[in-house]
């Protein structure tokens, strides 16, 4: 795709008017977007419960530099620049939940704020501000706006390289704008690489003005090849760990491409709203709409292309860098349509209502691990309760993912129980995964009292670990209490008496 006509520049009324604009009024199209932003993703916060992957963000950022890059060599590669990023904020700040989440909530809210950007520059100041209103109401932005991963920050990334490609094209012989573009840029890949994929739409509005300044083609490409080798040794390491990670991702079909987008926006009603929206866009030029549309589709279909390779990548949160074009795109349809700012505000206020439910959803303490919901804290709450000193315990790892982490998190620090089964960390082998004891017998050593943590209720807990690990339980234990919280069991196990 390629874009027949230039990119707007920045309009002449708002050069002149802009030093005499009251700062109130200049700060305008980013402030409220941020503001608002910044206000419904931090809104319950804490109220969810941390999800499986959150827990691997606070396993890996809790160890020391050395053993994050002696990880990265063997999974995970490609998160480990927001590894390291977070790695220095908890030393920081802690790893509270707030504090896990809170890089998150900001990064949400700037994201905001350049969409807004974005917007004042193509479609007009109040098609920027909207922009940036409709982007905080967008349930997905207030999900990953509360978790501690990177996907927030990918977005602010991809949104402030998109904004600073435009601004280096309103000056190709500015250096150091095409440097900020391509330390930008390289951040979104060190990030997450499928993010890259924006280039697709940048690549459009390159194009175009290129027609009439040759040297931004050779401008742009050593641009894009000073990322490229950047990112290349990331993107090899990355490769070679892509099926270990994403095996499980299945491949999709031709329904999926269609299908994946109200888990975009984490909201049917949402997501339907905003590309009705978005279809009613009517700027006076159309090299914008068409940036914003590369943006917004073109990066699902690449990844949809690439996920029917060895390695199926077709995930929702790869592609949530979108979520700003399609922002962009409704904000210049709602202020072209309706520009009553009662009727503005009427179809703000009803939207707001309607994805009430899935805001309300974003918060429900399980969300984080939907669909599989696992109560860690009333887990840990129950061992709390009932410990004794000398106590063991024993997590199910046979069809789980991060139990253990789980319940470890919100345990009290200083309540230390031998973990009986365990031969090796993580974290000794610069992994995600432990090593469990090949023979279980040999590993009990006498314990007294062993809790038994298990995924599952209403079932024998033992059911839940393997064979050789319950055969050595049941025949030295027995249970002398069980309750189930939600999608867990806890089980407290006594020695039994020699006959």
């Amino acid at each position: 795709m390629v874009i027949a006509t230039p990119l707007p520049q920045p309009r002449e009324e708002v050069r002149s008017t802009e030093a005499v604009r009251p700062a109130r009024l200049r700060t305008g199209p980013w402030w409220w977007p941020c503001v608002l932003t910044l206000g419904l993703s931090s809104h319950g916060l804490a109220a969810p419960l941390l999800s499986r992957d959150e827990l691997v963000t606070w396993d890996v950022v809790n160890r020391d530099t050395g053993q994050i890059l002696a990880t990265l060599q063997n999974v995970d590669a490609v998160h480990g620049t927001y590894y390291l990023l977070m790695h220095m904020w908890v030393s920081l700040f802690g790893d509270s939940v707030i504090s896990l989440r809170l890089p998150s909530v900001c990064a949400m809210a700037g994201a905001a704020s350049v969409t807004s950007l974005i917007g004042d520059r193509f479609f007009g100041r109040r098609a920027g501000i909207l922009a940036g209103i409709l982007f905080a109401l967008v349930p997905a932005v207030t999900r990953y706006g509360q978790e501690a991963r990177s996907y927030a920050l990918v977005i602010l990334m991809v949104a402030l390289a998109t904004l600073l490609v435009l601004r280096a094209l309103d000056n190709p012989r500015s250096p150091w704008r095409w440097a900020a573009y391509a330390l930008t840029l390289t951040g979104v890949g060190l990030l997450h690489l499928i993010a890259l994929s924006v280039v697709l739409a940048h690549a459009c509005v390159i194009a175009a003005r290129a027609r009439d300044d040759r040297s931004v083609w050779w401008k742009s490409a050593l641009t894009l090849l000073a990322v490229a080798v950047c990112v290349a040794p990331l993107a090899l390491l990355g490769r070679s760990q892509a099926h270990r990670q994403l095996y499980w991702v299945p491949k999709p079909d031709v329904w999926a491409l269609s299908s994946i987008w109200p888990d975009v926006f984490a909201s049917a009603v949402c997501c339907g709203a905003l590309m009705a929206l978005a279809c009613l866009a009517r700027p006076p030029r159309k090299a914008p709409a068409l940036l914003c549309a590369a943006w917004a589709a073109l990066p699902a279909v690449l990844v949809w292309l690439a996920s029917h390779g060895d390695v199926s990548y077709f995930r929702h949160v790869y592609i949530l860098f979108s979520l700003p074009a399609w922002a962009l795109l409704a904000g210049a349809g709602l202020a072209a349509t309706f520009h009553s700012r009662k009727a503005t505000a009427a179809l703000l206020a009803a939207l707001a209502v309607l994805t009430l439910p899935d805001q309300k959803r974003m918060r429900e303490p399980f969300e984080h691990n939907a669909p599989v919901p696992l109560d860690y804290a009333a887990a840990a709450d129950m061992v709390t309760r009932y410990h004794q000193p000398g106590d063991a315990v024993v997590y199910d790892r046979q069809d789980t993912w991060k139990l253990d982490s789980g319940v470890q998190y919100y345990l009290p620090r200083d309540l230390k129980m031998r973990d009986v089964f365990l031969a090796r960390t993580p974290t000794a082998i610069n992994d995600l995964y432990a090593v469990q004891c090949p023979v279980p017998d040999l590993c009990l050593r006498g314990a007294q009292r062993i809790w038994l943590l298990t995924q599952g209720v209403g079932q024998d807990p033992f059911n839940a670990i393997s064979t050789d690990q319950a055969s050595a339980l049941r025949t030295r234990y027995r249970a002398t209490m069980s309750t189930s919280v939600t999608g867990m069991t806890v089980t407290l196990l006594v020695r039994k008496e020699k006959s």
